[in-house]
């Protein structure tokens, strides 16, 4: 019996390296391929923004009680600053790395500045920018959810103008106006989330000169109210720094292998 235990044990001993021998190798699985997440620009988005700009205005009087004045008498310059916030809609499309987009903003401003008249003493003129918009294209430059792009077109901007005494503060007329122009900017946009981005951006208006009519303001005995009291030419420039968030509809993240 101890013999036969002996021989079996030995045979199972030759038989197994065989055994295994005979097994089929095991076949050769490729690795998945690694997904790279690649920020996509494109689609509809909305947002908000807000900062503060500057106003830069020069005035010269080229008409006084009807009377013209030739050549134009400067009356001085100031820089009418403060705050702003609005907002922004728009859509962009992204093909490689490059971005198009085209959008429309809105803002409300309180840009408030003042001078003394270099041309009437004792006299102060006022300025408030207090609504700007912006119709612009973009180009842009992608690396994954960065993106630097510039932007241009088309810029509007509602103005008050007061004219008053420097003493008593007693106004003696007022304008104001609608102007277009146009603007050139850049900014600098990050996606911290699929849909979501915050960015930085600088705007420059060119608005150019314009003849405003100014009027008689009520409790000024000079002149009876709303008549007509004289024209200035007023030259803007307007610059603007802004932190804008937006949010995108489509886009997002897609895989890239």
């Amino acid at each position: 019996m101890k013999k036969v235990l002996l021989g079996t044990i030995a045979f199972i001993a030759l038989a197994a390296p065989a055994s295994a021998a005979d097994l089929a190798a095991r076949p050769y699985v490729k690795a998945p391929p690694t997904v790279i997440p690649m920020y996509d620009w494109s689609g509809f988005y909305i947002g908000i923004n807000g900062g503060g700009g500057s106003a830069h205005q020069c005035w010269d009087v080229v008409n006084t009680g009807g009377v013209v004045v030739a050549p134009p008498v400067g009356m001085g310059c100031h820089n009418a600053t403060g705050g702003t916030v609005g907002g922004q809609i728009g859509y962009r499309w992204q093909i490689a790395n490059s971005v198009f987009g085209l959008e429309a903003q809105g803002n409300w401003s309180d840009f408030k500045g003042s001078n003394a008249n270099s041309a009437f003493a004792g006299v102060q003129d006022e300025s408030k920018l207090d609504a700007f918009g912006l119709f612009t294209g973009q180009v842009g430059y992608a690396w994954n959810n960065v993106l630097l792009y510039v932007k241009g077109g088309a810029a509007v901007v509602r103005d008050k103008y007061r004219v008053f005494e420097f003493g008593s503060g007693l106004a003696i007329d007022n304008g104001s106006e609608t102007r277009w122009g146009g603007t050139v900017g850049a900014g600098l946009e990050f996606g911290f989330a699929p849909n979501w981005s915050i960015g930085v951006e600088y705007d420059h208006l060119f608005m150019g000169h314009r003849d405003v009519d100014f009027f008689f303001s009520p409790g000024f005995v000079g002149g009876p109210a709303g008549a007509f009291a004289g024209t200035a030419r007023i030259g803007q420039d307007v610059d603007i720094g802004l932190v804008r968030v937006n949010y995108r509809w489509g886009g997002a993240v897609a895989p890239t292998y």
